[in-house]
């Protein structure tokens, strides 16, 4: 894809820190990058081209601004946003990409509408049969991508392998693993464990093991031992399974706080250690990738965090620019198409599934 001609459409009103924290980031892209996109800021005209002033960018050729009158909040119903709320920033930045005027949407909006006006606007791609939701999990000295977290929650065996082939290529754009892992996630590593659902997709990514480096069938504490890139799963396990894991970090983070203010021996002991507790808070800092990709839509569609700070977008940014430089839907339909072909499945058009998360 030429990124030079291509344009990034950014819902800057879904974010719950409003909207100058969505426009500093895309400032820190700007100063810190030498080939800076070219973006589409969708929302209050009046409001951006103020902050646009604020932030010495106003007149820049490489933004333009697209005027969209109403928000979606992060209490709307999904399904009703997209026909009561046509004219928000997120449907006007999601028709953008519809049209080809934009190639890649992100936005820190409600999560449920971004992916059923996702869905419906742009439509799979040809060798897709849903599209999944992504995420990248840190860990103590490595990263993994962990798909579906919330997309799909009721899956199929070829939805299962379709994740792995999109996380595949995820994994190699936002990890930078050439030849990625990929473990399919269930109850036990033994041949017969888990559901008829997970079995059938075993078999069937063994099949498709020169498309994609699988090795095996992987448990719950497999995923932080750095036994696999990529994690596949159902939208319903991912979507636990992310907000369990965000629960027990803030959990921790809170008891482990309390227990070193405790006396004045313990507060010394954590001055002292300062250094360390900082090395451990940017391992785990989730601003370093700052999304999370709506993956096998005709059009890149990335959802951001609705807390997601300059830095998170930030990075974001620089993220969306790498996918598009590598095409990586072409990559996704190409191995798609393949996998389908080795396995014997014929793609049908099935109902929408959406979500009202």
């Amino acid at each position: 894809m030429d990124t030079k001609s291509s344009k990034l459409a950014i819902d800057v009103m879904g974010s719950d820190l409003g909207i100058r924290e969505i426009m500093l980031g895309i400032s820190l892209v700007f100063r810190n990058q030498a080939e800076a996109p070219n973006v589409i800021l969708v929302g209050d005209e009046a409001k951006i081209s103020d902050l646009l002033q604020e932030c010495n960018l106003l007149g820049n050729p490489k933004i333009s601004i697209h005027h969209a009158s109403q928000v979606i909040t992060m209490d709307d119903k999904p399904t009703l946003t997209i026909k009561q709320k046509k004219d928000s920033s997120m449907m006007r930045a999601l028709d953008l990409v519809k049209a080809g005027e934009a190639q890649a949407i992100l936005s820190c909006g409600n999560t449920g509408s971004l992916m059923a006006g996702g869905t419906i606007k742009l439509r799979m791609l040809p060798s897709i049969e849903r599209p999944a939701l992504s995420t990248v999990i840190p860990s103590k000295d490595h990263c993994f991508v962990l798909i579906d977290v919330g997309a799909n929650p009721d899956s199929l065996p070829i939805h299962l392998v379709h994740n792995a082939i999109m996380g595949s290529h995820l994994c190699r754009v936002q990890l930078g693993i050439e030849n990625p892992r990929v473990g399919l996630l269930t109850i036990g590593t033994e041949e017969g464990k888990g559901t008829e659902k997970t079995k059938q997709a075993h078999e069937h990514l063994k099949q498709i093991s020169g498309l994609i480096n699988y090795v095996g069938l992987i448990e719950g504490f497999h995923l932080f031992e750095r036994n696999v890139d990529v994690v596949v799963c159902d939208g319903f396990v991912g979507n636990i399974l992310i907000k369990t894991i965000e629960s027990l970090f803030r959990t921790f983070k809170q008891i482990f706080k309390e227990e070193l203010m405790k006396n004045l021996w313990r507060k010394i002991g954590a001055f002292i250690s300062i250094g360390a507790f900082r090395a451990i808070k940017e391992q785990f800092n989730p601003d370093k990738y700052g999304m999370a990709p709506l993956i096998g839509l005709q059009g890149l569609v990335i959802k951001s965090h609705g807390s997601a700070n300059r830095d998170a977008i930030f990075n974001a940014i620089l993220q969306i620019v790498r996918l598009m430089e590598l095409d990586i839907n072409e990559q996704i339909k190409a191995d798609a198409q393949k996998a389908n072909k080795i396995i014997g499945f014929i793609k049908e058009e099935l109902p929408i599934v959406t979500t009202n998360e």
